[in-house]
């Protein structure tokens, strides 16, 4: 089974909070997809992973790019999986189909949308009663994750 990852923004912005955790993703040698609801999210993230950091670069690009089958993070809006990543983020309440065949999913969301929220529960619900393995994390006041479930 998927092991799935949920992560509450409390205390930071996706921006802030995505990086790190694609850098730890590339670091351990998996191929990551990130899934973004819509194409100018996906672009405004691609310009800030360019940036994020001034003194490391993390490999990337979009699905609208010419090299997205050989990107170790590529972004995207859709279901596809061009880069045959084993990782797949949902961001921003995206659209989640298809969590089967990849070794681990990670949902973020924005604790202060309610529209990612319900979101969220729904996926909670959907993807337990199929028998995931979930983890539910939240930001502490730091901005560090806790496991909470």
């Amino acid at each position: 089974m998927t092991e799935v990852l949920f992560y509450h923004l409390t205390e930071s912005k996706l921006e802030d909070a995505l990086p790190p955790l694609l850098d730890k993703s590339v670091e351990r040698g998996w191929r990551v997809v990130v899934q973004a609801k819509e194409a100018a999210r996906r672009d405004l993230l691609d310009a800030h992973l360019w940036t994020f950091r001034e003194d490391s670069f993390l490999p990337h690009g979009t699905d609208e790019g010419d090299m997205a089958a050989s990107q170790p993070v590529l972004l995207t809006t859709s279901a596809d999986n061009a880069n045959d990543a084993t990782v797949r983020f949902f961001v921003d309440g995206a659209d989640a189909s298809g969590v089967e065949g990849y070794a681990r999913v990670v949902f973020m969301f924005d604790g202060y949308d309610q529209e990612q929220l319900e979101a969220a529960r729904a996926q909670w619900k959907k993807l337990k009663g199929e028998g995931h393995n979930l983890t539910y994390w939240q930001q502490s006041g730091e901005g560090r994750w806790e496991k909470k479930a």
